[in-house]
């Protein structure tokens, strides 16, 4: 059972690092110091997109119309925290 929770907080890793690494991302082509017509950067933004638009369409969905503010990323992000959070007073029930 400790394998699982290993597992488990891997995978909660791997996704707050994909998820910060999107959001740095967005930040740097909003202030125009990366490029889209850069073909690298246009992949991994797409790639990045790809994979985390699911989770935000999903929380979208309940958050309320905050003009060109984005809070599902933020939402995300605590959510994650929560459930490691929870993994780890929990940790004693996976030995």
């Amino acid at each position: 059972m400790t394998s699982l929770f290993q597992i488990l907080m891997l995978i909660l890793d791997i996704l707050w690092f994909i998820m910060i690494a999107h959001i740095v991302m967005s930040w740097l082509i909003n202030f125009q110091v990366l490029n889209l017509r850069q073909p690298i950067v246009a992949q991994l933004w797409y790639g990045l997109n790809r994979m985390l638009e699911p989770f935000y369409s999903r929380i979208r969905r309940f958050l309320p119309d905050m003009g060109g503010l984005d809070l599902a990323p933020l939402i995300l992000l605590v959510g994650i925290y929560a459930v490691r959070i929870i993994l780890i007073n929990n940790a004693a029930a996976f030995y």
